[in-house]
């Protein structure tokens, strides 16, 4: 950037009186102008942007600049004299929670990555509500990087103060040190994560001034020269147990610290390169970590052996706040806003003193240490508006802070977790106790009053539970939030003891089988709410789908439930491969509108949508609420919807050099050998064909098999032992649910395969019986981002990735491809991550096809879904592209000869429906499907999948083009 404008800006601001109403403008204009551009306005910035808050009014953010393709920033600049910047901090956050930018900015827009806080003379910079950088202006020459978000072509910023950096990193040399004396010099685990956990609060209390300045990197210190560090260390941690202060000697100004984490001090004796990793850790300043974070990153070195595996633990303080935000900060917020008189504001004080939050799956607390920051924030804005409002002596009568970590509950089977969540509270403590005594204490102090002090700690041996929250007791709360367990009910099956799942399905009877885990929460949490209470929690996006939604979002909205803000899916800043939904609700009514927020991509930085509504169905869909639609049976038992050949082992496969080598071989070898197409080859492949070939014997037994001699011994000498094994493991493990659980449903999934070990796992009988006895079907790739269908020669066997429709006629398949079914399928499927899933039970199913097309409607839409078919074809031949290529083109860029095509197709299917281009699609697919599913009870017929009953000539319908054909 151009020096000389920065030095005339930074000129300019020290001449200003910093008055944050008069000169903020003209401030950040300057600051934009600095940075290369004409000026804030000219940067397509906004002044005074406009933040519509939900519990009602609108304020104000000094500046906003979100441009497209940029992180942007939110600016909140204070007076010169507003030397304790971090305090407002909750204010820009709040401004961020609230934000729907698309209303601030316009259509398309994001929240803003950066929040900056200024005061004329120090900039403090927040990346995702986490703070990365605190500047000085008269430092920014030399630190100008730190900002390089406002250049107009952006470079990546170079922070000094990145807390989650630091975090990290004090993290990652504490869980090398865990490492270090676990596995190398064996010590015992829970007593070194116990001893690690004592030593990380004297680090953090050194630094906040709750132990004497530097005494325990002191120690360390003493410790490196020969000192025992058994002998030192366990001194200082029995001093911080005791209530009774030292009178002499070195440790006479420890205060009492309680907090239950000392009451056993058991400490170990460091050889020189523990001591070395300890003194690491101690140099770094741990006011700039944050233990919302490091407890997370701590539990995740101790748990992984690869320190670059320990960030799926993590989850951003901006992703918290999407529950805590809704669920806390904004109906309190509502509170503190209508209060007006004194009694009302001293009665709120009473209420947040004895509001309990409850995290019934709270790891390392994360969540609660948010929510505790957050409420000791709302305490005291009710404070300062007493103090603003009424008398010296009305302020007088408060006393000391009544928020406090007694008030906070989790829950959790992992005792390291537990430990780790408690530290985190008591953390917690510390820094609100300097944050508090920053912005309020002084002022009690100048007014002879007592302050909050921070120690001694809480002991919450009692709060937090090692327990399982879904077969114990919940302690008694006002409201809950936190992000329960992700498995899927596969995963259920695969990492938890049968015994287990017997007693949950036990517990809870009316949650399907089939539903998620986390679900499990959501329907607990919900039975256990009083009326007005509120809940906010972090699920797989699977929860708004199938028999998850059924037993979590529809028991809630059935049972006096209203959602009042959600997530619909996004990516979790845990774990980059997981996709999650996030829902708010409160047991009871809800005025106003509510908001719905859509993630489109798979990466955390991908767009999202923002959305305001006037209710939130269980699906959280931003669409007409199709959750309604029911199963019609002229679907169902139509056999015109299946899912492809489950091989079950690599050992039935082949590549297809060996494969056509054994068919050349021996032509007997075709009744058993076929190719295999998988949806990634149909999507994938230049010209959608199989790469391999799959071994299956169909209905042959044994004996019948094996005179396939060649074919028949690869499978006896790769599936048959991996069966066996896992049959025997699988004996072995019930036999032990049973001994423990006697009426426990166990599996024997592995046992029945092993009866048939030379078949398919799931071969599919029906689905393969239909196919013989036709030349083509229709299939699409059962995981994708757009549902593309094809034709498939029926020699060519379909792989599970495949959703099989065993129908030959181009009208039927038009119908499939059409604007109408895709638009039916993306209200109606279950997702995989970010992509789409078809299920047979939910999409195809439920899809009204047309009841009363004519024979000229018919015969339309064939003829134009065999011209977009042949369009695809030749495209892809002549400018060698596979289908996934050839649709991102059409996405990408509207006018072009397919997605002609595709406009008439769906123009004629739409007349099929007697529609008009005006109709709203899914209202009129699910009006179609009330009406169709009240005739079938009455025992009227309706039209199903496949050709309409007005078609005679069916021959003329059914061309001959498909994948494999040749």
């Amino acid at each position: 950037m151009d020096n000389e404008a920065l030095q005339n800006f930074l000129d300019f601001a020290a001449k200003l009186k910093g008055d944050e109403k008069g000169e903020a403008q003209l401030f950040c204009d300057r600051l934009f102008r600095a940075f290369g551009h004409g000026g804030i306005i000219e940067a397509n910035g906004t002044l005074e942007a406009r933040i519509k808050f939900s519990e009602g009014g609108t304020k104000f953010a000094d500046c906003l600049w979100v441009a497209p393709g940029r992180p942007g920033v939110l600016i909140e600049m204070k007076k010169r004299s507003e030397k304790d910047l971090k305090k407002h901090f909750p204010q820009a956050r709040d401004y961020w929670i609230q934000m729907n930018p698309e209303v601030v900015i316009g259509p398309g827009a994001q929240k803003p990555e950066y929040i900056v806080l200024c005061n004329f003379d120090r900039i403090l910079i927040y990346r995702q509500l986490t703070q990365v950088d605190d500047v000085a202006l008269s430092e920014l020459p030399d630190r100008v990087a730190a900002l390089n978000f406002l250049l107009p072509q952006p470079r990546a910023p170079i922070f000094h103060h990145n807390v989650e950096a630091i975090s990290r990193d004090v993290a990652g040399t504490l869980g090398d040190l865990f490492k270090y004396l676990v596995f190398e010099r064996k010590e015992d685990p829970t007593r070194t994560r116990h001893f690690l956990l004592q030593c990380v609060l004297a680090l953090f209390s050194e630094d906040f001034g709750l132990l004497p300045n530097g005494l325990f990197s002191e120690l360390v210190r003493e410790c490196q020269s020969g000192v025992s560090s058994y002998d030192l260390l366990g001194a200082l941690f029995r001093q911080m147990a005791s209530p009774e202060r030292a009178k002499a000697g070195r440790f006479k100004d420890v205060r009492y610290f309680n907090g239950g984490l000392f009451n056993a001090v058991d400490p170990i004796e460091l050889d020189s390169h523990a001591l070395g990793l300890l003194a690491r850790a101690g140099a770094r300043n741990w006011r700039s970590v944050n233990p919302g974070i490091f407890g997370a990153l701590f539990e995740g070195t101790m748990d992984a052996q690869e320190r670059h595996t320990f960030g799926a633990h993590f989850t951003s303080e901006a992703d918290i706040l999407k529950v805590i935000g809704p669920s806390i900060i904004v109906p309190w917020q509502a509170r503190i806003n209508k209060a007006k008189t004194y009694t009302e504001l001293l009665g709120l004080l009473s209420a947040i003193g004895s509001f309990k939050v409850l995290d019934p799956a709270c790891g390392c607390g994360n969540f609660l240490f948010v929510a505790f920051r957050v409420l000791k924030d709302l305490e005291m804005q009710i404070i300062e508006k007493i103090a603003e409002n009424f008398s010296r002596a009305g302020y007088k009568t408060l006393g000391i802070s009544v928020v406090t970590t007694r008030q906070f509950f989790g829950m959790d089977v992992l005792p390291t977790a537990v430990e780790i969540a408690k530290m985190t509270m008591m953390l917690a403590k510390e820094l609100a106790a300097d944050a508090w005594n920053e912005r309020i204490g002084k002022r009690w102090n100048a007014l002879g009053l007592d302050y909050d002090q921070g120690l001694p700690l809480d002991n919450l041996d009692d709060n937090i539970l090692c327990q399982d929250a879904l077969l114990t007791e919940w302690p008694a709360f006002d409201v809950v939030v936190g992000n329960p367990p992700y498995q899927s009910k596969n995963k259920m099956k695969r990492e938890m003891d049968n015994a287990y799942l017997s007693r949950l399905r036990e517990r809870y009877p009316d949650v399907p089988g089939r539903a998620d885990y986390c679900v499990y929460w959501y329907r607990k949490a919900h039975e256990l709410m009083a009326a007005g209470q509120r809940a906010g929690l972090v699920g797989t996006n699977t929860i708004r789908q199938n028999d998850s939604r059924v037993g979590g979002l529809d028991y809630i909205v059935n049972n006096g439930g209203t959602i009042v803000d959600a997530v619909s899916t996004q990516v979790w800043s845990g774990e980059a491969a997981v996709h999650v939904s996030i829902v708010n609700w409160v047991k009871g009514e809800e005025p106003g509108l509510k908001r719905l927020v859509f993630q489109n991509g798979d990466s955390t930085n991908s767009p999202f949508e923002y959305h305001e509504v006037q209710t939130i169905g269980p699906a959280l869909s931003r669409f007409v609420d199709v959750t309604p639609a029911a199963s019609l049976a002229a679907n169902r038992d139509s056999g015109c919807c299946y899912q492809g050949q489950t091989h079950g082992h690599t050992g039935f496969l082949l590549d297809r050099a060996p494969a056509e080598a054994l068919l050349a071989k021996d032509p007997r070898y075709a009744q058993v050998v076929f190719p295999f197409l998988t949806g990634d080859e149909l999507l994938g492949q230049k010209d959608s064909l199989p790469t391999r070939y799959v071994i299956d014997f169909r209905n042959r037994d044994v004996f019948e098999a094996a005179r396939y001699d060649e074919v028949f011994r690869v499978v006896k000498s790769t599936v048959f032992p991996d069966r066996d094994a896992k049959a025997r493991a699988e004996a072995e493990k019930n036999e032990a649910t049973l001994a423990a659980q006697p009426n426990a449903r166990v599996n024997h999934h592995h046992a029945n395969f092993l009866r048939s070990w030379w078949r398919l796992t799931y071969e599919r009988a029906e689905l393969m019986a239909k196919l013989d006895s036709t030349c083509r079907y229709i299939a699409c790739s059962r995981v994708t981002k757009r549902p593309i269908f094809e034709f498939v020669a029926a020699r060519v066997h379909p792989n599970d990735a495949l959703q099989v429709f065993p129908i030959d006629d181009d009208y039927s398949f038009g119908v499939l491809q059409s604007v109408i079914h895709c638009e039916w399928f993306r209200a109606k499927c279950s997702t995989l991550k970010g992509d789409w899933r078809y299920t047979s039970d939910t999409v195809f199913d439920s899809f009204p096809w047309p009841q009363t097309p004519s024979l000229a409607q018919i015969r339309a839409v064939a003829e134009a879904a065999r011209s977009l078919r042949l369009k695809r074809r030749e495209i892809m031949a002549r400018d060698g592209l596979s289908l996934r290529e050839l649709y991102r083109l059409v996405e990408t860029t509207p006018a072009n000869p397919v997605s002609e095509l595709q406009l008439k197709l769906d123009d004629a299917v739409r007349k099929a429906y007697g529609w008009t281009k005006k109709e709203d699609i899914l209202s009129g697919l699910l009006a179609l499907n009330l009406r169709l599913v009240a005739a079938e009870r009455q025992g009227v017929p309706i039209v199903g999948p496949g050709l309409p009953p007005v078609v005679v000539d069916r021959n003329e319908f059914v061309s001959d083009d498909a994948v494999g054909a040749g």
